[in-house]
């Protein structure tokens, strides 16, 4: 029997073969409680002011609401919820000085001291819980070929490689509709749980297995470099910058 479990965490983020970086990625504890933490990853777009803009916004957001948070008087997933809409709304205003429209998409969970966790995102950077190497639920892409494969019209292997693949649906930014609000809430992590928040730069190239068996077989920091130098490999020169951020729940042993 094990009483508790501890977390092991890393985060990584990679230019790929861009000209310059978008992707943000926040992991940090609360200031005042322990055992309180937020991971964020915001993947920018809008040209090489408005894209950094967009996640710079993001990450600034997350910060302030976090750090007046109370795990006994507010609601995790209301402060998620919060943190997409005050975000959208900033990101709309620093239009005004930027290349083109920013926009960005968000990929963030809050875990508390207790051990419940609660997630939200918007776009195509993505969270996936897996227990024990296997796939408990991962988000749903806000997408145009997220569409196609839930009408059945075209497979999860063909949307990676079809031609509108980059068109998203709901996301930071928009001015013709606000983002889609889909918070997820998990009562109680366990031993053997293991959240991990990314951009499209690295989900892209791997299957569920395949990410489960390298998040499995090493610590985080050794899995984050591990995926993180795939991806690259894979993408042959064209790949997207990558964010990641992991957090492992590890066993402890039983008291005697």
């Amino acid at each position: 029997m094990t009483q508790g479990f501890r977390l092991a965490a890393a985060t990584g983020l990679h230019k790929g073969d861009r000209p310059y970086q978008q992707d943000q990625v926040l992991m940090m504890s609360h200031p005042r409680v322990p055992g309180c933490m937020l991971c964020v990853v915001a993947d920018g777009m809008g040209g090489r002011s408005g894209g950094r803009k967009a996640s710079d916004q993001v990450l600034m957001t997350a910060r302030q609401l976090f750090s007046r948070y109370s795990p006994e008087r507010d609601s995790s997933t209301a402060v998620l919820q919060q943190l997409l809409e005050d975000a959208h709304t900033v990101i709309k205003l620093t239009a005004l000085s930027s290349e083109q429209e920013p926009h960005s998409t968000l990929a963030a969970f809050l875990m508390n001291p207790k051990g419940d966790c609660a997630w939200i995102h918007a776009g195509d950077s993505r969270i996936y819980h897996f227990h024990d190497g296997q796939l408990v639920t991962r988000t749903r892409d806000h997408s145009y070929v997220q569409v196609l494969i839930d009408r059945g019209e075209i497979t999860e292997a063909e949307a990676n490689v079809h031609p509108k693949g980059n068109i998203l649906l709901g996301c930071l930014g928009m001015t013709t509709m606000p983002p889609p609000i889909e918070p997820h809430y998990i009562p109680m992590m366990q031993p053997g749980d293991l959240l991990m928040a990314c951009s499209d730069g690295l989900w892209h190239y791997f299957t569920p297995d395949e990410l489960a068996s390298v998040l499995y077989a090493e610590p985080p920091r050794d899995a984050v470099e591990i995926l993180v130098g795939e991806a690259r490999r894979r993408a042959r020169g064209t790949g997207d910058n990558i964010s990641i951020a992991v957090v492992k729940f590890e066993a402890l042993p039983a008291q005697a």
